[in-house]
């Protein structure tokens, strides 16, 4: 039977998949000979925002659907980056599904919600299909339900697909399931103590990437949020006693690391730097952070230590640095500065 399109594609982080998702990925179907469906934010750790690996919402969703599954990741400060990832998953769709490209009729599909469908508008090339609002459902309210030691799991099932429900009542004896909720509190009760202010708080941190010999020097946190994650050594601005971002920042690699290189070498050896801003960078609010990239001779590692919050500092090839390990935007932060 001809459709409407050769090929219909699908966007979305799924987190988790719920009824809505699924009745637009069967609107798709009626509407396209061939489906492919974009998986976001793959490689990310666990956090309440992304709590499910991308392995993970691919098993839970292939059933019997029919459709082609690209895991894509995120690029926070690159949106062009992100769109040729895309546009490649759905070229090899293309290469692997049809003869030829000439003459193939592609549409995307989606419901403009907010902001965050601003990526519906980036691919001018194919048709954009809207689909109303099914019904007011999302799965960041699903995941409010869910991780909480109270879970409704009654009416959890009644909005997402069987299979889904299935592997979400079998997630929730995991310790993934109790480190997400533990972080998730975190948050909440961090957020109270600025409840009484006029306007939401802007925090200003600063981080420093040191390299050396292809090896980047990062801590393993300590607390929440993101404990146990690999990070960039950094903290906040001390306003009453940092006399400047750059004191400020090799005051942290200090505390943190211990590192046994003298200050004016530090602060001689800065290459680059530069402001990393995005609104959603930061469980904890808005975060601004002045990072620097700093390149020490090549040669024997210095001595590192884990000190203050951090559990532990080591030298870690950058080759061998893996973005699900890592906090916040941190890898994006060392791929900026390495040129990656």
């Amino acid at each position: 039977m001809n459709k409407k399109y050769d090929l219909v594609v699908y966007i979305g982080r799924f987190q988790p998949f719920h009824n809505a998702h699924y009745e637009i990925l069967c609107r798709a179907k009626a509407l396209a000979n061939k489906v492919v469906l974009i998986i976001g934010s793959a490689e990310q750790p666990r956090t309440y925002k992304n709590p499910f690996t991308d392995y993970e919402r691919k098993m839970i969703m292939i059933a019997d659907w029919e459709v082609t599954m690209h895991c894509i990741k995120d690029s926070m400060y690159n949106d062009q980056a992100w769109a040729i990832r895309v546009q490649e998953a759905v070229s090899k769709s293309v290469y692997n599904n049809f003869d030829s490209e000439e003459n193939l009729k592609i549409g995307i599909i989606g419901h403009e919600k907010d902001e965050s469908s601003f990526y519906l508008k980036m691919f001018p090339q194919w048709d954009h299909i809207d689909v109303e609002c099914i019904e007011p459902l999302h799965s960041t309210d699903i995941r409010d339900l869910y991780f909480r030691k109270d879970a409704n799991m009654n009416f959890i099932k009644g909005v997402v697909p069987e299979n889904v429900f299935e592997f979400l009542k079998n997630f929730k004896d995991t310790a993934d399931y109790e480190q997400i909720i533990r972080e998730r509190e975190f948050i909440i009760d961090y957020k109270k103590q600025f409840a009484s202010c006029p306007y939401p708080p802007t925090f200003v941190t600063t981080d420093a990437v040191v390299i050396q010999s292809g090896h980047v020097l990062m801590i393993k946190r300590r607390a929440e949020p993101g404990r146990g994650l690999w990070a960039i050594p950094g903290g906040f601005l001390n306003a009453a006693t940092d006399k400047s971002i750059v004191d400020c920042m090799v005051r942290e690699l200090k505390e943190e690391t211990g590192i046994k290189v003298p200050v004016p070498v530090l602060v001689g050896s800065i290459k680059d730097n530069r402001v990393f801003d995005a609104i959603g960078r930061s469980t904890r609010g808005r975060t601004i952070t002045h990072a620097f990239k700093i390149v020490l001779p090549d040669g024997e590692l210095p001595k590192v230590k884990g000190m203050d919050d951090a559990e532990k500092a080591q030298w870690i090839p950058i080759g061998e640095l893996q973005s699900r390990e890592c906090y916040e935007d941190h890898y994006e932060i060392i791929s900026y500065f390495v040129g990656a």
